[in-house]
This record gives structure tokens, sequence and C-alpha cells, in this order.
């Protein structure tokens, strides 16, 4: 089908749902919770993502910075009002036997990188982990970071950031976002700040497996395809053993590097089942959820549009699929091809069930 038809499919099927917000059948509602959705720069979610999410198609959101302001908290009790009065929990409950809460994420890492620009951390990663204490300053951080969520109706943190730079400008050093270039300096900050996060309800996300950190400064995900030429013993020698500590201290959610790393695959590691379902599940043994990074990152531009990307990421693993080009109608183009991508046997049912079981946990896990 041409994509112009496609799109305007799916158009129209936003538009007829958010008209009449019934008649949604349980593969519907089901895909909608493996789905994160955006919308435009404004704290009030526009009407047909309210809509949706009344009909029980939307589990979850994620913010950035142009839509938090003072009403961000009046506006997400909405969304979590539609939902709760939606057939998805009714749904979820008899599926998973959970009460399973409406999520909302954003990315609160610290320093530069605050969605929510009056909130905690203060302080970067980078000046976290070089600090007299780090696992002082990584718990406070934590905690900071969840108080600084629940004040905006958050419950999910998409961090913190374990990658381990290799060199000072490196692309994550850049920007502050790592906590140290050793493996230790990442451990010791990072996990105080995950317990701490989640401790309070707040989900903590460690990112970007297997690891970004060897990318240099100009390598960007987001704009274009990185590739990592790092042997296998050294990813999983250095840039993986935070990630063993992570799942060790029960971290909620795992995401997925949209870089190439040729020493197990030629695809990126969000859309390779070598590194999602044989390394990160199969070799680490994570059993939480595991969350893409963008759909809609550059680095994907040869990977189809918007709904062959969330598609491919599902099969290769991914438990929950970041629509968050801030376009209600790409959220919407991820369900419909999930639903599709399970009619004609393309996603394997029990492997999207099992799916669907870790993100109930998660979600009756954290705060309302």
């Amino acid at each position: 089908m041409p994509n112009h038809i496609f799109k305007s499919l799916v158009a129209a099927t936003l538009l007829l749902i958010a008209a009449q917000a019934t008649g949604c059948d349980e593969l519907d509602i089901l895909a909608g919770q493996h789905v994160v959705y955006s919308f435009p720069s404004s704290s009030h979610p526009p009407h047909e993502l309210v809509m949706l999410t009344k009909a029980g198609l939307v589990g979850g959101v994620i913010l950035f910075g142009v839509n938090v302001d003072p009403n961000t908290s009046q506006a997400m009790s909405v969304l979590k009002d539609a939902y709760e009065s939606s057939p998805a929990p009714a749904l979820l409950k008899k599926k998973t036997g959970k009460n399973v809460r409406f999520l909302v994420m954003t990315d609160q890492e610290g320093g530069q990188v605050r969605r929510i620009k009056d909130g905690e951390p203060n302080l970067s990663a980078k000046k976290i982990g070089a600090s007299a204490d780090p696992a002082a300053a990584g718990q406070a951080a934590g905690a900071g970071a969840a108080s600084s969520l629940k004040r905006y109706q958050c419950n999910s943190n998409l961090a913190p950031v374990l990658d381990i730079f290799r060199e000072a400008g490196d692309f994550t050093d850049y920007y502050q976002r790592s906590f140290g270039n050793t493996s230790q300096q990442v451990v010791g900050a990072a996990v105080p700040f995950i317990t701490a996060q989640q401790g309070e309800g707040v989900s903590a996300c460690a990112k970007h497996f297997p690891g970004l950190g060897a990318a240099s400064n100009n390598a960007n995900t987001d704009e274009e395809p990185v590739v990592l030429n790092l042997t296998l013993s050294e990813i999983r020698g250095v840039d993986q053993v935070p990630y063993v500590a992570a799942i060790e201290a029960g971290v909620e959610m795992v995401m997925a590097s949209w870089a190439v790393y040729p020493a197990l695959d030629q695809r990126p590691a969000g859309l390779s089942e070598k590194w999602i379902k044989g390394e990160l599940r199969g070799r680490l043994g994570f059993k939480g959820v595991t969350i893409t990074d963008a759909l809609e990152a550059g680095s994907l531009a040869a990977y189809g549009d918007a709904g062959a990307r969330g598609t491919a990421a599902a099969v290769a693993g991914m438990d929950i699929l970041l629509a968050s080009g801030k376009d209600v109608l790409q959220g919407e183009a991820v369900r419909l091809a999930v639903v599709q991508a399970l009619k004609k046997e393309l996603l394997d049912r029990a492997e999207f069930d099992a799916a669907t079981e870790r993100i109930a946990a998660v979600r009756s896990r954290i705060v309302a």
C-alpha cells in the first residue's frame, strides 16, 4: 500500500475513533498499551488524544519541555481520568490480574537534560559521577527526580544513562549525560539513582543498551545512522557491566540504542533479535520491560515509516514502542501497524502477550 494512502487511512481511522470512541476490540486496546504517544507543544493534550484514551487505545504518553508548564499536572489528570473510564483497565485486569495505571514518562536525567526545568536533579550525570560521594549524589538525584516528576503527575523517568564515554567530548560526555568513563564510576552512581527513584514509585529506565558511550561527538542516532565497531568482548566487559548491576538492582525498563554494533548484528540494536532476545534477555537475564528510543530517529531512515519501524522493533523483542514525534497520528500509525502484524501473524502472539504482562507489571507498581 502506498505510504500516502496508508497515512490517509490512519488519519481517517483516528478521526473516526476520536468522534465515536466506541467499537474497539481487545486487540486494538492491547496494542495501544505497547505504544507511548506524544503530542504537540502544549501542556493540554489534543481532543483526539483524550478521545483515543477514553476508547482504551492509549496506555501512556511522553512529555517534552514544550509540554511542561503550570497546567501540566491538571492536563495529565484529564488523561488519567480518561484512561480510568476506558475499557483498558478492566481488560488488563482480566488478562494480567493487575491494576494497571496510565503511564506518563519524560526524560529527567539531570543537568542539561531536564524536561521539567525547575525540577531536580540539578546536577548533570557527569557532575554526579565526579562528586566526592557519587553514591550519595546518585541517591539524591534519583529521589529528587522522582519528587519532581510526581509534582507533574509523571510516573516514569527515561533515566539514568548507563553509557560509558571513552574520550572527553564524546557524544554523551559533551552533554554531560554520562556518569563517567569507567564501568565502576557509572555503576557507583547509577544504581543508587535507580533504587532511590523506584523506591518513590517512579520507574527507572537504563539506557542505551548495549552502550552508546563510544559514540564520537558528532555521532547522534537521532540524526543519522551510527556504527560502533567495538569487539563483543569490549561491549560485554565494559559497556554491559552497568546493565548487569542495574538488572540486579531491579531496574524496571531498559531502552535499546539505535546504533549498529557489527560485532553481533548489522541491524540497529533496537531492531535486533540477537541483541534484545539473545543478549539482553538471554545472556543478561533481564525480565523487565524493553522500550525503544524515538521511532522517528534519523538513524532508522532505511527501515520504513513509523509503523514499519514499530513492528520491526516489536518483532525484535521491544515491549514499548516510543512514538515521540509530538504527533498523535504517529502513535496511531504504530498501534495500527502492530494490530495488523498480529493479525497477519508477522508478530508472535505469545511473545506479544508476554510483553503485555511485563508492561502491566511495571505499570501496576508506579504511582497513580
